[in-house]
């Protein structure tokens, strides 16, 4: 089954780009210079090269030998938060701002809700010239504060969101009306979200971590994984994490989503749960909203999952029952990151505590292969885990 997008932007049922003409002109030029660019030999050597030379990719797979000892099975670790600013994000914007400097954009906007899109954005605009404006809820300004700092100490212009839910979902509505009103400006999405082309766009950029997985497996003398478990909010890092396996039926893929105070409160943002299809930042998927179509205000205690809306590509997932979804509480999450802090001494974004938190909920075998990516590091959520456990 193929479960990457079609010529006409979709994904199954999923996809497309719902846009105001205003920018039909701006998506039509990014889609046709990714098309001539995302095979074209000299620009995939200069991505590569500058992953490998300044984000420092390849990231490690580590075998957590304390953890693979309680849970029984084999776990490994891939390191995405050994990444130069913290994340996976970089992967991302690194090609994305190549892609801006081929279609003569020099102002890159961008939105963040954990703030590790926004650095990435920022730093990779430092290195290469250009200038950023990053949008961000006030929200998440306030939980991430140190991210903030980061930013403006790269050049960032943080413009504070202070409508709606002031937190993600607000963020990205910002900049696509910024981005309206300045259209000479390059939309950089952190996330498989928004119109086509970007969920093939980010997914493809990100597809770097699945393509190192499988080398690095085969290295430590496994031919496949059994599992590969990523959270999800849009879904840039499970885009990427299960990218090069999609086809393969051995491998089974687990998205791991946030449930705040759980499904049947009003605090969630578990989309797949208790989500419906519609239509969110220009692409037909699944999302949170009422009985009116209207977008319901989502909660998770981690920001970066704090999301009303899944990526194109892994609604399709989902309904072709691809992709296993599974939901973790607030509470839950903050119990499996601080599991991974005592027996490994590694801390955990909130986000990929999340995935770490499935492992509770699967009986794995003593000889299967569990991946896990660490999308990013905690040390944005030192001061939650300190509350959470009175440190």
């Amino acid at each position: 089954m193929n479960y990457l997008v079609d010529e006409n932007g979709f994904y199954g049922e999923f996809g497309g780009a719902f846009i105001p003409e205003m920018l039909r002109v701006n998506i039509n030029k990014l889609k046709n210079i990714y098309n001539k660019y995302r095979n074209d030999s000299k620009f995939q050597k200069l991505y590569r090269e500058i992953l490998k030379n300044y984000v420092g990719r390849p990231t490690p797979l580590f075998f957590c030998k304390k953890y693979s000892d309680k849970y029984k099975t084999k776990i490994y670790l891939k390191r995405e938060d050994l990444n130069h600013t913290g994340s996976h994000k970089i992967n991302n914007t690194i090609g994305q701002c190549l892609l801006a400097i081929k279609l003569g954009k020099k102002n890159i906007i961008a939105e963040t809700g954990a703030g590790q899109h926004g650095i990435a954005t920022a730093t990779t605009c430092a290195m290469m010239g250009l200038k950023c404006f990053v949008f961000m809820g006030v929200i998440d300004m306030h939980r991430q504060e140190m991210n903030v700092i980061r930013m403006k100490t790269l050049g960032a212009n943080v413009i504070p969101v202070s409508f709606g839910s002031k937190t993600l979902k607000d963020a990205i509505n910002e900049a696509i009306r910024f981005w309206i009103n300045n259209n000479k400006s390059y939309y950089l999405i952190g996330s498989t979200v928004g119109p086509h082309p970007y969920p093939q766009i980010v997914s493809e950029f990100q597809s770097i971590i699945s393509e190192e997985i499988k080398i690095q497996l085969k290295n430590e003398g496994h031919l496949n994984p059994n599992y590969i478990i990523s959270c999800i909010g849009g879904g840039s890092n499970a885009a990427g994490s299960f990218y090069h396996y999609l086809n393969n039926s051995l491998v089974k893929l687990i998205a791991v989503e946030a449930a705040g105070l759980g499904i049947k409160s009003n605090k969630t943002a578990a989309t797949i749960a208790c989500g419906s299809k519609g239509i969110l930042h220009g692409s037909m998927t699944i999302i949170l909203q009422d009985k009116y179509g209207q977008v319901l205000p989502t909660y998770s205690i981690s920001p970066g999952l704090d999301y009303p809306g899944i990526g194109p590509m892994h609604a399709n997932l989902f309904m072709k029952k691809r992709v296993n979804f599974f939901n973790v509480t607030d509470k839950e999450a903050l119990q499996a990151g601080y599991e991974l802090i005592e027996s490994e001494g590694i801390i955990p974004a909130l986000e990929s505590a999340h995935a770490l938190a499935v492992l509770k909920k699967i009986s794995f075998n003593k000889n299967d292969v569990v991946v896990i990516t660490l999308s990013g590091r905690g040390d944005k959520d030192i001061n939650v885990y300190k509350k959470f456990y009175n440190l």
